[in-house]
């Protein structure tokens, strides 16, 4: 797999066709009105082995033992590196991204070590656009109901030099197909997409 040659949007979420792959898409739809073409990416489609916890990473050379043929983890974040427009979607599980996401990102412990032992706690990014974020979650309420998965997500980009925008979060779509027969809600995930498209030019 290689980064696609201006986005890429990851579909986080475990159901093929969920509410969080409806934002996905139509986020990603939104980008290609714009003429950016745009790699979707699911990662229920991917294997990405959960982080052993080891520490072998943290060792010269920052190597991790699970990075072998068939693993994707690493394939997966020469997006996060390389792709300009660069959003997930994903549904909201217990106040939080659910485990097949949450597994990537703890494969990201590797790419920590690296830029921690550069020293580069201050070093300014690169000019890469903000990563969008596009969450959906059941409950119709709660004050704190995506403050868990967007202070993970903040740190999860941080070893790449990526930070998050203004994130586009939906509530109350619970039932498969909720979210994409809400004409309003497909049409923002959608308008998201073509803003973003903004910062590739």
């Amino acid at each position: 797999m290689t980064p696609g040659p201006a986005a890429t949007v990851f579909l986080c979420g475990p159901r093929a066709g969920g509410n969080s792959d409806a934002a996905g898409l139509a986020f990603a739809r939104g980008l290609r009105e714009k003429g950016l073409a745009a790699q979707v990416v699911a990662l229920r489609d991917e294997r990405v082995t959960p982080c052993l916890g080891c520490g072998a990473c943290l060792a010269p050379g920052h190597r991790c033992p699970l990075d072998t043929a068939g693993d994707a983890a690493e394939a997966l974040f020469a997006h996060i590196r390389e792709s300009p427009i660069l959003a997930f979607a994903a549904p909201i599980y217990f106040y939080h991204v659910p485990a097949l996401f949450k597994a990537f990102i703890d494969r990201a412990q590797r790419h920590w070590a690296v830029r921690f032992a550069a020293g580069a706690g201050d070093v300014e990014p690169p000019a890469l656009p903000e990563v969008r974020v596009l969450l959906a979650a059941g409950r119709p309420r709660g004050e704190k109901l995506f403050a868990g998965a967007l202070l993970t997500l903040k740190y999860f980009l941080w070893p790449f030099y990526r930070t998050l925008a203004e994130p586009c979060l939906f509530r109350g779509y619970d039932a498969p197909g909720d979210l994409a027969s809400d004409v309003a809600a497909v049409k923002q995930a959608a308008g998201y997409g073509r803003d973003a498209a903004h910062g590739a030019f």
